[in-house]
């Protein structure tokens, strides 16, 4: 699939909204290569989303889905942290959410993309078992898993999948390998990973702009991963409060505050406060948070909202898709081909 793309350029699937059909279908139109994030909807409602995006495209696209995690160890500390929330929530007048676990209905997830197969299917948090990698193959689909370590490229070669989607810290939102306490930047783990394996690299984390689609391509990357990048643009499910968090300059962090598993975003109020305290502790902490993340979203207040970004936010354009495919990919190439005059052969 990678070698077939007109345009090095992946819309990175961004689960809770951002990631659209509308959004998949026209960075594909564009040359490039769409993603739907399966991530907390319903079996029915990715079965909608994959309809929906065979119908405002013909080219190739993938699903996301997140593979289990390990349950957390420490119990008490979650209902700690619950507690500690309870003050916050009577002031919005919500009720926290049960600090209940679960795996994101994957093994159903599984079975529709078996059942309904797509080019693609992605997979973040960990790594499939070999037996459900031979069944995608089965049906047609790659495999693509994300690592965060240069290690973690051994189990993915060992179960067959083909190609990794390496994210350094740069990245916005959730760390995609199976553990989130990883803290390689993108460029360096690049060449890590590229000396560990020889299966194909897609980048992930930080590229906003065609001199960063330039670098990690150079760096041996066949396409880049874009999540930030789409925030703002029109076809993207962003909020008006998530957008305006992602054009603005704040500084970004990596926490566990609003969902348990580390993930970068714009700092705000919530953060701040508590991010010392949140517990390794996903899907559960998301759960306890979500109904304060869903008053905060409704009154368009940032300060107890999970403002997902990568580091390079501000470089994002408040463009249709295409244009920012477009302008990415003209971008690099003009990069590289600067380069070329500045670096000349030996």
């Amino acid at each position: 699939m990678l070698d077939g793309l007109r345009r090095p350029i992946i819309a990175a699937p961004m689960g809770g909204g951002p990631s659209t059909p509308a959004l998949a279908a026209a960075v594909s139109d564009a040359g490039g290569f769409g993603f739907l994030a399966g991530a907390y909807l319903s079996p029915q409602r990715l079965a909608d989303d994959i309809a929906q995006a065979r119908r405002l495209t013909d080219r190739p696209f993938g699903v996301n889905v997140f593979a289990p995690v390990r349950p957390p160890a420490d119990a008490a500390a979650i209902t700690a942290y619950a507690e500690r929330l309870a003050p916050l929530a009577r002031q919005w007048d919500v009720a926290l959410g049960e600090p209940v676990g679960g795996d994101d209905a994957y093994a159903e997830k599984v079975d529709l993309l078996l059942a309904d197969p797509v080019p693609v299917v992605s997979f973040a948090f960990g790594v499939p078992t070999a037996a459900v990698v031979d069944a995608l193959h089965d049906r047609g689909s790659e495999v693509w898993v994300t690592v965060s370590h240069p290690a973690a490229t051994a189990e993915t070669e060992e179960v067959g999948a083909d190609a990794v989607v390496v994210q350094g810290m740069e990245a916005g939102a959730h760390r995609g390998g199976a553990d989130d306490a990883d803290e390689y930047a993108l460029l360096p783990l690049l060449r890590l990973v590229a000396a560990a394996t020889r299966l194909p690299m897609v980048a992930a984390g930080g590229i906003a702009d065609g001199p960063g689609l330039a670098a990690v391509l150079a760096a041996g990357a066949s396409a880049a991963a874009l999540g930030t990048a789409f925030l703002r643009c029109p076809e993207a499910g962003t909020s008006a409060v998530h957008r305006a968090a992602v054009a603005g300059s704040g500084d970004t962090r990596l926490t566990r505050a609003f969902t348990g598993r580390r993930a970068r975003g714009v700092v705000n109020e919530f953060m701040r406060a508590h991010d010392g305290a949140a517990p390794a502790a996903y899907p559960h902490v998301h759960q306890v948070t979500a109904p304060l993340r869903a008053a905060g979203r409704e009154a368009g207040d940032p300060s107890v909202l999970n403002l997902w970004a990568g580091q390079a936010h501000a470089l994002s354009r408040e463009l249709p898709a295409a244009e920012v495919v477009d302008q990415l990919t003209a971008e690099a190439a003009a990069t590289i081909a600067a380069l070329s005059h500045r670096l000349p052969a030996v």
